[in-house]
């Protein structure tokens, strides 16, 4: 189970400020005790402290993005503990050209919220918001304010706390910083009833590229609030907390989980699979991870297990589930047990999910796509039978449909809606023989590639919460980020009108464009 959880982040001001350029030593430390002036030393760790590496790798769970030598790592890490702490980091950033680049819980695919893969590139900092991590529930008003650190685990668990028959929909990964989750749309279980968690968003507070507080949505405008909300971390500002409309849940929900080898059809019901689980009821979820020839059909189901059994005997009798495969649960202990399994017998829930300590895994490399036609028994075959070499590989199937089908693809930054039947994701874990080595075994690559003719098109779709830097990543030119090279990658995960809607976006806020990375939006030039 540990393996597979693996798998699984206005008041403008019309002022032009320079951006920045690669800092010298003077600047950077210029920009250290501009800092220290505000933030006090001890939440600003740099590379000659003994807990700067604990630090930075402290979220980190793929070895492929550890300390490798083709990267450069930040000149400082700040934890702030509160708003001031963030705006000043801002601040000093501008004034020294240093840039900042920011996590909430480290799951970052390719590590981009900690690290440049620019060797010797410009010196930047990392404002790591672990610390700001609190949650308040109203349950009178179904609504929590969420700090961006938080993690999915530590905000199921609040809330079922303060308001039992209230949840979230969010990621199945309970470490995964919710700021991430939401930034990029935020998928899972219950999105086919309720939506994606940036869906659920009805405020925020963020701090802007000047380091001005917007402390909510009115201060923002419609614009920035909208690109918040799905437009991927790290482009447009600091948000520093969410207000978040909370969904019903009953006392117990059902899950059920069963797996189908080759020879008890699992290529059958797999083809099956994709067009019945988007048109199964909304409550009802069944994703597919398929892993060593063999189909492990998972479900949620908001109702009880005879409910349950007796809709998939109708629905879908080839899968064959029976009483005997589900289990009844709480909410709550479902949003542990998809992720810890039967740890959660033997564990009390808040340890498994308020626990933010992760153990560095294997070397992975994800991929993403989205199918809208069905493929045929004869594809998923010999997807099945892909050699997988020395890496294990996996294929996560996310079934849409549902309340997917009933939103438009503008309404927020995420535009995978009605067209859509499920999502992939593609990881490979393999044992790298170096720390950060970036040498990817090839039955990722080789599938992807295959999948080619039989996923969606002009432009292929991605999923920007499953970052790949194999799609594109942004070209300098004369400091200048080309928008033609991020259109590349942009339009895969946002499509083309609402990348462009973005970059307009990023002009507005961010014209110097401060927030920058390999894939970041850029500033839509005025020509």
């Amino acid at each position: 189970m540990a393996s597979m959880a693996l798998v699984l982040t206005v008041c403008f001001l019309g002022f032009f400020v320079p951006a920045p350029s690669v800092a010298s030593p003077s600047n950077n430390n210029d920009f250290l005790r501009c800092l220290s002036t505000n933030i006090p030393s001890q939440l600003v760790l740099t590379p000659s402290s003994p807990s700067f590496t604990p630090l930075l790798v402290s979220s980190i769970r793929n070895a492929r993005l550890v300390a490798p030598a083709t990267a450069s790592h930040p000149l400082c890490i700040v934890t702030p503990t509160s708003t001031s702490h963030v705006q000043t980091a801002v601040r000093c950033g501008r004034r020294h050209s240093v840039r900042v680049r920011v996590r909430s819980g480290g799951h970052d695919n390719e590590g981009l919220s900690y690290r440049s893969t620019t060797p010797n590139g410009e010196a930047f900092a990392v404002i790591d918001l672990a610390k700001l991590h609190a949650v308040h529930v109203n349950p009178h008003e179904a609504t929590a304010w969420v700090e961006t650190g938080a993690t999915a685990g530590e905000v199921y668990y609040r809330i079922a706390t303060a308001a039992p028959g209230l949840g979230f929909p969010a990621s199945v990964c309970p470490t995964v910083g919710v700021g991430g989750i939401i930034s990029g749309g935020g998928i899972g279980l219950m999105m086919r009833k309720y939506g994606l968690s940036a869906d659920n968003v009805l405020d925020a507070s963020m701090v802007d590229a000047n380091g001005n507080l917007l402390a909510n949505k009115k201060a923002m405008g419609d614009d920035l609030f909208w690109a918040i909300r799905g437009g991927g971390g790290g482009n447009f500002g600091i948000v520093l907390s969410w207000k978040l409309r909370l969904v019903p849940v009953p006392p117990k929900v059902t899950f059920f989980k069963v797996a189908k080898t080759m020879e008890q059809g699992a290529v059958d019901t797999v083809t099956k699979w994709q067009t019945l689980a988007p048109a199964l009821p909304d409550d009802l979820s069944v994703r597919v991870v398929i892993e060593k020839s063999q189909a492990n059909f998972q479900s949620l189901y908001l109702g009880n297990c005879s409910t349950t059994v007796a809709t998939m005997r109708s629905r879908f009798p080839e899968l064959g589930v029976t009483s005997a495969d589900c289990k009844e649960m709480s909410w709550l202990q479902y949003t542990a047990y998809i992720y810890f399994g039967d740890a959660i017998n033997s564990k009390p829930l808040e340890a498994l999910l308020l626990n933010r300590s992760t153990t560095l895994g294997p070397f992975v490399k994800n991929k993403s796509d989205y199918v809208k036609k069905a493929l045929t028994k004869e594809t998923w075959k010999k997807i099945f039978l892909w050699p997988n070499g020395a890496a294990s590989g996996q294929l996560i199937l996310e079934p849409h449909g549902g309340i997917m089908d009933r939103i438009g693809a503008a309404k927020i930054p995420f535009p995978h809606r009605s067209s859509v039947l499920y999502n992939i994701q593609y990881v490979e874990l393999w044992n790298g023989k170096e720390v950060g080595g970036n040498v990817t075994p090839n039955w990722i690559g080789s599938l992807y590639n295959f999948m080619t003719p039989y996923v969606s098109k002009n432009p292929r779709g991605a999923y920007v919460n499953y970052r790949d830097l194999d799609i594109g990543a942004n070209k300098v030119v004369d400091g200048v980020i080309s928008v033609d090279s991020a259109k590349v990658w942009g339009e895969s995960y946002f499509g083309p009108e609402n990348f462009r809607r973005l970059a307009e976006i990023k002009r507005k806020v961010d014209a110097s464009d401060y927030f920058q990375s390999e894939q970041s939006v850029p500033p839509l030039p005025f020509n």
